[in-house]
């Protein structure tokens, strides 16, 4: 008995409305170690190709009912690996053409050779045996492209997120210098959302605003440490030299690809809605509107915090303060969605619960 590639006997199955062609047929290909069915019609053969095992099957053009022609391609359907070999008359090579293009690999003139038909078979079942082991190649190829895609892909989120931790901490390390700054960027940041939650902003952009406002003050490991430490008034050359912390920044995080918009906010979040801020004079929509975010944030996280110049203010004195800068400073539709927040008590969890005041 002829085995298939994965030991199971080699099943063929013979379709002719002749009964004296499929006893001859089947028993030369049984003499040859296949295991054989008949099947008088097209109907027939398609109900038993229905059952497991069978690779090939030797049919006929010519049958009443259901001809050999529309036979093909439904058997195909129900068995896309079937090696398909066409029995056809003289006249029928045109029918036999036919068949071939819709996915047969063989036909065979009656009456019909036997070394040619036990040739055809081999070859028929050659061909199939190699379609299969490539479409199994190719899955397989497929299924590794795709496992080693994902590996990369988490590969490469793991390193973004290292990147953004690593800076996360010189931010960090930067404000510890400072007391008046501890946690500041982590309050901006939460606020930040906070306000780009309150306007309706997808969820993906509201995690690029958050981590905006973890890193907009990035910039300012370029400033000379006596200048961004001074107590007193800045000099108007001093005050030139922290405002280049916007531009440090967005430089810093430029080659990080990933981050997207979020070194625009970065770069923008000192600009003004009345195009009187800084690096590039901005105005109104022009100034992307997570920088609009983060410069409100930024502002109101100013005015509750203690600062060597001030007393930290109450949330709705913050509140009252800063709607005298919407329209100039501030976006006003951003002003809005803060006074919202703060309303509504869903604004910031403090860093430091002994000194900032609770809302």
């Amino acid at each position: 008995m002829i085995e298939s590639g994965s030991g199971a006997p080699v099943k063929i199955l013979v379709v002719d409305d002749d009964e004296g062609v499929r006893r001859a047929l089947a028993r030369f290909l049984s003499g040859r170690g296949y295991q054989v069915e008949t099947a008088a019609d097209g109907r027939q053969a398609l109900e038993k190709l229905k059952g497991d095992g069978i690779s090939l099957m030797l049919l006929d053009i010519r049958m009443p009912g259901m001809s050999g022609i529309d036979v093909v391609p439904d058997a195909l359907e129900i068995n896309p690996d079937l090696a398909i070999i066409m029995l056809s008359a003289l006249t029928d090579a045109t029918s036999a053409a036919i068949c071939m293009q819709r996915g047969a690999m063989d036909y065979l003139t009656k009456p019909i050779e036997l070394t040619d038909l036990g040739n055809a078979v081999e070859r028929a079942l050659k061909k199939r045996d190699t379609m299969i082991q490539s479409r199994q190649i190719s899955d397989w190829l497929k299924e590794e492209i795709r496992h080693r895609t994902e590996e990369l892909e988490r590969e490469r989120q793991k390193l973004e997120q290292l990147n953004v931790a690593t800076l996360e901490a010189l931010i960090n390390a930067l404000e510890a210098k400072d007391r008046y700054l501890s946690g500041h960027s982590a309050r901006v940041s939460a606020l930040a959302a906070t306000i780009a939650h309150e306007m309706g902003l997808p969820e993906d952009e509201v995690e690029r605003v958050r981590m905006a406002g973890r890193l907009h003050d990035l910039g300012k490991i370029g400033i000379r440490e006596e200048v961004l430490n001074k107590q007193g008034a800045l000099t108007p050359e001093e005050y030139r030299h922290v405002q280049e912390h916007v531009v440090i920044g967005s430089q810093i995080l430029a080659p990080l690809k990933h981050l997207g918009s979020v070194v625009d906010y970065v770069r923008g979040h000192h600009e003004h809605w009345d195009g009187t801020g800084y690096p590039d004079g901005l105005a109104g929509e022009a100034i992307p509107l997570g920088a609009r975010i983060i410069c409100a944030a930024e502002i109101y996280d100013a005015l509750t915090t203690s600062r060597p110049y001030q007393e930290p203010m109450t949330p709705e004195q913050a509140v009252e303060r800063m709607r005298s800068l919407a329209g100039t400073v501030i976006d006003p539709k951003v002003m809005e969605a803060l006074s919202r927040a703060v309303e509504r008590r869903k604004t910031l969890v403090f860093i430091d619960e002994d000194e900032a005041p609770r809302i």
